[in-house]
């Protein structure tokens, strides 16, 4: 067995294959990330559209178009417009809170059909806005609609595959956000040249989508690990007969029932989280989806118009290139589902690290010799624009193809069923927090630290990319009920892990050590 690889217990495997079923079902729970990416592509390019500045923003409008005084970093610099963007986050961190218990309790698929309705009734808000006050009202609601979809369908595609296509299908809810996000980047450039109603239909499209995650809930099966969880245990074999392909699934069913009446002796998942053995699972959940903000992504899918704007692009040149940027977004992110089941999970990191941090460090360089710390400069030359964007599509595939969809993969297929749901919510709850604090201050981080904010978070690139090395183990092909072998079998984790946690008393641990030869199963 190469170095890398995993062997459960006895080389024992679970019996399935890929169904067209099963993956009917994960491409349709799938589509909740397109509300997502939808929202994060609008934004963008709705703040940088001047019928919508000139009625909701006045003040950035003028400052735009006739302050020339202004420096060049700081012309969008508004707390009230970055609350406009930030505001749908900070809900979705509140919501994620309530979703882990409907999760739990009532279900994945019913925790899909909440965040739908609450994202089509803010998408129908924000269309017919005639204030400031209508604008942040509808991105709340936005935000629950998010709070609730990305708790519910990174678990529902986790338990619905088959463990050794968990990866690629998991990463098909990215590939979904991603879509979402070229979507939102082309209506943005084609709604932008119709007078006082582009801004309406960017916005109000997004009911689109959340009519596409509504319906798809209502006709999506139930997993067999939330059917168990609730007590339909014959419901739930049947299922997992179905979803898995064929009729031995007894293995399968058996470890599910176990966790699950683990699961039922915690009285208090939140605060069992806290335990020692959840250490790992508890580190993961916090510093895997900060970091995936911190790469600085989001300062280019939020204010990718704006950003070229600002470093010299019209109002036309700066929407394609943010429709470019979508694109390979996209693209790259098909990159991940071909490879992550293949290359493995800390590769792809590893790679997109690298990747990452050399494309801000040449971005940060040739924006600061164009523009300096005072932010003036004459338009750019058509080279030199073509150079600044090819570095950041270089940039933006790095992160399509490794932390983009492994921050939301890692997570989900990590934790026992027994605090799955809490450490979902911790998941998701970070994220949007540490979404919503980039959203809120990019802007004014912009005005202060110029071109030096790219090397901003080139540092934490750097930061991530240690961690990842250190500390993060391979997951590939690791069911998730095996999964405390990995970090049993890890140089610094395994000490936080007690033996009477192993599946079947620790056999499987020595099988992967007599396996791996080293006790870190990289």
């Amino acid at each position: 067995m190469p170095a890398g690889g995993f062997v459960t217990e006895g080389g024992k495997e679970y019996p399935g294959k890929l169904t067209p079923y099963v993956l009917a079902t994960c491409i349709i729970a799938a589509m909740g990330g397109l509300i997502f990416g939808y929202d994060i592509g609008i934004s963008g390019g709705v703040t940088s559209m001047p019928d919508f500045l000139e009625k909701f923003f006045p003040a950035v409008y003028k400052k735009e178009t006739e302050d020339q005084s202004t420096n060049q970093y700081c012309k969008f610099d508004s707390v009230t417009l970055t609350m406009f963007t930030s505001s749908l986050y900070l809900a979705a961190l509140m919501s994620s809170l309530i979703a882990s218990t409907v999760t739990r309790k009532l279900g994945r698929k019913l925790s899909m059909l909440f965040g739908g309705i609450l994202f089509f009734a803010g998408a129908l808000i924000n269309g017919l806005a005639q204030n400031v006050a209508m604008l942040i009202i509808g991105r709340i609601l936005l935000g629950f609609g998010i709070g609730f979809a990305n708790q519910s369908v990174p678990l529902y595609l986790s338990e619905m595959a088959p463990y050794k296509y968990r990866g690629s299908l998991n990463i098909v809810f990215q590939l979904s956000i991603t879509i979402g996000i070229l979507l939102a980047n082309v209506l943005n450039y084609f709604f932008a040249k119709l007078h006082n109603l582009g801004w309406r239909l960017s916005l109000g499209g997004a009911m689109v989508p959340a009519i596409i995650i509504t319906v798809g809930s209502l006709i999506l099966p139930d997993t067999p690990n939330s059917m168990i969880e609730r007590g339909q245990r014959d419901k739930a074999i049947k299922q997992l007969r179905r979803v898995r392909g064929v009729a031995e699934v007894e293995d399968e069913f058996n470890d599910i029932v176990a966790a699950s009446e683990e699961s039922k002796k915690v009285e208090h998942p939140w605060r069992n989280l806290l335990q020692k053995k959840y250490r790992p699972h508890l580190t993961m959940a916090i510093l895997i989806p900060f970091f995936q903000q911190f790469t600085g992504i989001n300062v280019i899918m939020f204010y990718a118009p704006v950003l070229f704007k600002t470093i010299g692009f019209k109002d036309n040149a700066s929407l394609m290139s943010a429709v470019i940027t979508g694109a390979v977004n996209v693209f790259a992110t098909m990159v991940s589902i071909y490879g992550v089941d293949k290359w493995g999970r800390r590769f792809l990191f590893l790679e997109g690290g690298i990747q990452m941090f050399v494309c801000q460090v040449v971005v940060a360089i040739f924006i600061g010799v164009k523009f300096g710390v005072s932010g003036t400069a004459e338009n750019l030359p058509e080279w030199y624009a073509i150079v600044v964007v090819l570095f950041i599509c270089v940039y933006v595939s790095a992160f399509a193809w490794s932390w983009g969809p492994l921050g939301w993969l890692v997570p989900s297929e990590i934790f026992p069923l027994e605090i799955r749901s809490a450490a979902q919510s911790i998941n998701v709850s970070v994220n949007m927090f540490f979404t919503f604090i980039v959203a809120q201050i990019f802007l004014t981080m912009l005005c202060h630290l110029k071109f030096g904010l790219f090397l901003f978070f080139a540092f934490f690139v750097v930061v991530m990319s240690t961690f990842v090395y250190l500390f993060l183990p391979e997951t590939k092909g690791v069911p998730i009920e095996e999964m405390s072998i990995v970090w049993k079998n890890h140089w610094y984790w395994g000490k936080f892990i007690p033996e009477d946690d192993l599946p079947h008393n620790g056999a499987a641990l020595e099988m992967g050590k007599s396996n791996n030869k080293t006790k870190t199963v990289y």
